[in-house]
């Protein structure tokens, strides 16, 4: 079996080059997926305030839901909170008669605003001074606090200031290390953050000598017996410590690194997926191309299972070898996306650690590489698993019948849903068309060429007669051609269009919900207002809501954004385009307005209840007033600002939309959109994980042409022998071209239109869009390569010769 192997490898280098060149591109995606996956799951928030404080006391930031259905297990999911959970004060002086407790801190975070030229505002972190104790910040010029209007500025405030100055209409008395903070009194700290009786966190100092472990012990049976709970939702507080505290800082680390850790799994599936179709398409037809040479051995004396073997070691050389390579260059393609994604400002949160231990490296790229390894020799089992026998294929036609009924299907369901159970839907729908596709590759091809076969016949002369033959004779080699041709069609269409057709409605909607003549960031409507000929003016507060249901029979928590507005401004600034109810009624605490798609799926009319938890966990029952059919550009919840503010970290308003009454409607506003840090997240690193699975898909599309015209050249050379000029045999080569290209680009965009038209429908009501300039760089790059696939593997040279 190893001298086969080795004889065979040596003697079909030139075939396994595609497959080579297959398997080291996957290995490197996959590797850096893995690099990625690991760095996150490994990745904490940073310490940085509360570096001195061995233990910190915090609301529990997190929200957890538990479902117990009749016969089933109870199962219990989790989100993240991007909204401050603040703890009762009173947690101060149970800490301070710990045993083993220095000093117990409390720690309240705020925005210290001044008024300068104009109705805008400049903003600076706030705190008080007792607080940076637990960093600790030291003083480098002045002294501390006494008055209200005096502040100690942090040296990485960046403003320059000096002792004497004025910031924010304080008097500066003092410069501190650490990064942008303005330090006040305790008791202004207190008035500023504006919410007597509570406080964020508090930092618990020890005793020298006093172990962190014991210390955490004692602090956690001081609040268990203590019986205190946060001030929103009412659950147990937290002490927390090592990387733990990193979370009490930096709010938005953990729900992004959640929202990584989810995104990367699901892109990760897809790249596994079209691994297994790209490495199952090239392995078989390397092996297939020698049906004679196995022929022959079993004829002499070679059982199948020492046939199976054989390929099997040939396929792990091939396939190690290239693995290893792939790993090796996932190592700079993952670091320089990840230096990239972070010089994005804004899009990762700056407090996110994301960790890189020496030993990542080894255990991620490995793993990448046994997996590839080991989905390659899979594929030559099913594929050698009938050595010396012919199958009819019928298991193959059905199992791809099947699937093609399923992913029918399963786009039908896309066009009841909506919003991103409709998206869900229709990207199963994809993959479920094109594995299909796949399978019933031999047949669909046999029967396009029966439908042109006349055609090829009288116009295509010597070299369409050769090209309908050849068709007829080697429909599986012209279906393994025609199934990555499929693939990546269906599969850019579907991720290019999905994007365009969502952007292209929120914009439209946005731009149609944006009625206001100004907007304004930096102030509040009460400011604005002020101005001259402004008739109305509301207040703009972005936050997020975590709703709980129930999908495809599971439950889930979803984090959506949301805006708080003022009901009595809206006329003239901001037309959600109510369907059902009056936004009149969000003047009251207690209400919501809902997007129909959301509406529809939790069944809520004008008068129905819904039950929401705002940013800090708190949960209520809203009276729904209004239905609003622009969710796309607005988000899914419209809230009152004053129920919204007093849950959020930082009750200002984003923007201020105004209303005036000399000035055209919408005149140079840009239009109202929800966008968030976590979208845009989500937006890029799809892109440019997407942007590596179409540069796989287009490079399987070149390997299997090249590996197939590899393993024709005896029979080309068969038919220049026997007449044929090598100008017939180009241009039979160039029908076999158009005819690939053509099908290709017709069935991977009926696959893809079927899930896509219930997609958009769903969505918009409409039809998908894709720009005409990215339809027309699809349809080249496909031209290009097929065509490159076609004739590098026999080049004019060879023909001649």
């Amino acid at each position: 079996m190893r001298l086969l192997a080795a004889r065979s490898l040596r003697t079909h280098r030139k075939a396994w080059a595609a497959v080579f060149a297959a398997v080291a591109v996957t290995s490197a995606l996959l590797g850096a997926l893995a690099l990625a996956a690991g760095s996150v799951g490994l990745g904490h928030a940073r310490v940085e305030r509360y570096a001195a404080a061995p233990v910190v006391v915090a609301g529990d930031q997190e929200i957890s839901w538990t479902t117990d259905p009749p016969g089933s297990e109870p199962t219990t999911v989790s989100a993240g909170l991007t909204e401050r959970v603040r703890i009762p004060s009173a947690v101060v002086d149970v800490l301070r008669e710990v045993p083993g407790v220095r000093a117990a801190v409390p720690d309240d975070t705020f925005v210290v605003r001044g008024t300068d030229a104009g109705p805008r505002t400049e903003a600076y972190t706030g705190r008080s001074w007792e607080a940076a104790s637990l960093a600790p910040y030291k003083l480098l010029d002045g002294r501390e606090p006494r008055k209200a209007a005096e502040v100690v500025v942090g040296a990485g405030s960046g403003a320059g200031a000096r002792v004497g100055e004025t910031v924010a209409g304080r008097t500066v008395v003092g410069v501190a290390g650490g990064p942008a903070a303005l330090y006040v009194t305790a008791p202004e700290a207190r008035r500023l953050a504006g919410h007597p009786g509570a406080v964020d966190a508090v930092g618990v100092l020890a005793e020298p000598g006093v172990p962190v472990n014991t210390l955490h012990a004692r602090v956690r049976a001081a609040l268990d017996r203590a019986g205190l709970k946060d001030t929103a939702s009412g659950q147990p507080l937290r002490a927390l410590t090592g990387d733990g505290r990193g979370g009490v800082e930096h709010l938005a680390a953990p729900p992004a690194r959640t929202q990584l850790l989810e995104l990367l799994a699901a892109v990760s599936g897809t790249v596994l997926l079209i691994a297994v179709l790209v490495l199952s398409s090239l392995v078989a037809q390397a092996l297939g191309q020698r049906g004679a040479e196995r022929d022959l051995l079993l004829a002499v004396g070679a059982t199948p299972r020492q046939v199976r073997a054989a390929a099997g070691r040939e396929v792990t050389r091939v396939a190690g070898a290239a693995a290893v390579l792939g790993a090796l260059a996932a190592v700079p393609a993952f670091l320089v996306a990840w230096s990239m994604l972070r010089a994005r400002t804004g899009v990762v949160p700056e407090g996110l650690v994301l960790a890189t231990p020496p030993w990542l490296f080894a255990a991620s790229l490995a793993v990448a590489a046994v997996l590839v390894v080991g989905l390659a020799r899979l594929v030559v089992l099913f594929s050698t698993r009938q050595a010396g026998r012919q199958g009819t294929g019928r298991a193959r036609r059905a199992s791809g019948l099947v699937l093609l009924a399923l992913g029918a299907g399963a786009a039908v369901t896309a066009t009841t849903q909506g919003g991103e159970a409709a998206g869900t839907a229709a990207g199963a729908a994809t993959v479920t068309l094109v594995s299909g596709c796949a399978l019933l590759g031999p047949w669909i091809a046999r029967g396009a060429m029966r439908i042109l076969d006349g055609a090829f016949r009288r116009l295509g002369g010597a070299p369409g007669r050769l090209t309908a033959a050849g068709a007829a004779a080697h429909s599986r080699r012209l279906g393994a051609a025609l199934t990555p041709v499929v693939l990546v069609t269906a599969f850019a269409l579907v991720q290019l269009t999905a994007g365009s057709t969502m952007v292209r409605e929120a914009e439209a909607q946005a731009k149609s919900a944006t009625t206001a003549d100004l907007a304004v960031a930096g102030t509040t409507a009460e400011q604005v207002r002020r101005l001259p000929g402004v008739t109305a003016a509301t207040d703009v507060l972005r936050s997020t809501v975590v709703l709980a249901r129930t999908g495809a029979g599971a439950p889930r928590l979803d984090r959506l954004p949301v805006l708080g507005v003022d009901a009595d401004g809206l006329k003239g600034t901001l037309d959600p385009g109510v369907v059902a109810g009056d936004l009149a009624g969000l003047a009251g605490r207690g209400t919501v307005a809902v997007g129909a798609d959301m509406a529809d799926s939790l069944d809520a009319r004008p008068g129905s209840t819904v039950a929401l938890r705002l940013g800090d966990g708190t949960e209520k029952r809203l009276r729904v007033v209004a239905v609003y059919a622009r969710s796309l550009a607005l988000g899914e919840f419209l809230l009152p600002k004053a129920e919204l503010a007093p849950h959020m970290t930082d009750p200002y308003p984003a923007r201020v939309l105004a209303a005036k009454g000399d000035a055209p409607s919408g005149s140079a506003v840009v239009p109202e959109q929800v966008t968030t840090a976590g979208a845009e997240l989500n937006g890029i690193v799809s892109a440019a994980v997407l942007t590596a699975i179409g540069a796989l898909t287009v490079l399987s599309v070149l390997s299997t042409l090249a590996l197939i015209g590899a393993g024709r050249r005896g029979e080309l050379a068969l038919l220049t022998q026997v007449g044929a000029s090598a100008g017939q045999v180009r241009r039979m080569l160039g029908l076999e071209a158009g005819f690939l290209t053509a099908t290709g680009l017709l069935l991977g965009g009926v696959v893809a239109a079927l899930p896509l038209t219930a997609f958009a429908w769903a969505l918009t009501g409409g039809l998908p869009y894709l720009p005409p300039a990215q339809a027309a760089l699809l349809a080249g790059t496909v031209v290009v390569t097929v065509v490159a696939g076609v004739f590098l593997p026999v080049s004019g040279r060879r023909l001649r010769r």
